[in-house]
């Protein structure tokens, strides 16, 4: 199926959403129509996010505060990815996470085995609970061999009141210390992909990622074979796009523009 036709024929958007379908607490003009279009002529969609502080529920209620209401299998994680990464390839094992309390709910009720008594893997998430024990014990068990694995590459968080330390910045962190270099998940990374087919049953041509950050949601479908697109509502301006090796498939100011094409 050739890109140019992929929009119309497309069976599931990925979409982004701080930057892409709301701006802080803010929904974007327009979003609430595209998700209307897309329901009109029979797509499915899916909310996805790098930021594993929150658990799907947190999402499901704010997009219901905005007018938008959806199921729990609507939205997803780089925490959910993680989950579903575990569960394929340390089924059993034990698991030193560190995460929010409300993350570490979420893990656990979904089989996962956690632990700091001699962990196979430790897990790095955007902990905005984190504290120098946590780190100290991370530190140690990676050191001492366990597999260092993150939920996400972002190194910042955009907040209202300006940036504030994310995961990839947790994680140089935990590297300047043990020299090792954690495994990523979440966006741009194969995981996220894969746990996107997972889900769904789809194949890569049915699905469009939606976003606006070239490096997280332009550059999973770019790194992949699937198609993107680019809303120039959120991070990225077009001249960006000039200066960038990853390059979107299509380009629109906003959700707004992308209903009416389709």
């Amino acid at each position: 199926m050739a890109k140019e036709n992929n929009l119309k024929k497309s069976k599931l958007f990925v979409l982004d959403m701080d930057g892409t379908f709301y701006l802080g607490d803010k929904i974007i003009d327009g979003s609430l129509d595209f998700i209307e279009k897309l329901e009109s002529t029979g797509k499915q969609y899916l909310f996805f996010t790098n930021n594993s502080s929150k658990t799907s529920d947190f999402y499901v209620k704010k997009l219901e505060s905005m007018g938008l209401k959806i199921r729990d299998d609507q939205i997803m994680t780089s925490g959910d990815v993680t989950i579903n990464y575990l569960k394929k390839y340390y089924q059993d094992k034990t698991i030193y996470l560190v995460a929010t309390d409300i993350v570490e709910k979420s893990f656990r009720e979904s089989g996962i085995k956690l632990g700091s008594e001699n962990a196979d893997a430790v897990v790095i998430s955007f902990d905005t609970s984190l504290t120098y024990e946590k780190l100290s014990i991370a530190c140690t068990l990676i050191r001492n061999g366990s597999d260092f694995i993150a939920t996400h590459p972002d190194f910042n968080c955009p907040t209202e009141d300006g940036f504030i330390p994310d995961c990839g910045a947790m994680c140089a962190l935990i590297t300047a210390s043990t020299d090792k270099n954690p495994k990523y998940l979440g966006k741009p990374n194969r995981e996220t992909v894969d746990s996107i087919l997972d889900r769904t049953g789809l194949e890569l041509d049915d699905i469009v990622f939606v976003g606006d950050r070239l490096y997280t949601d332009i550059a999973t479908a770019y790194n992949h074979g699937a198609t993107s697109l680019l809303v120039l509502s959120g991070e990225t301006k077009l001249e960006d796009v000039e200066n960038s090796d990853v390059k979107p498939d299509f380009i629109f100011e906003n959700l707004k523009e992308v209903a009416k094409e389709l």
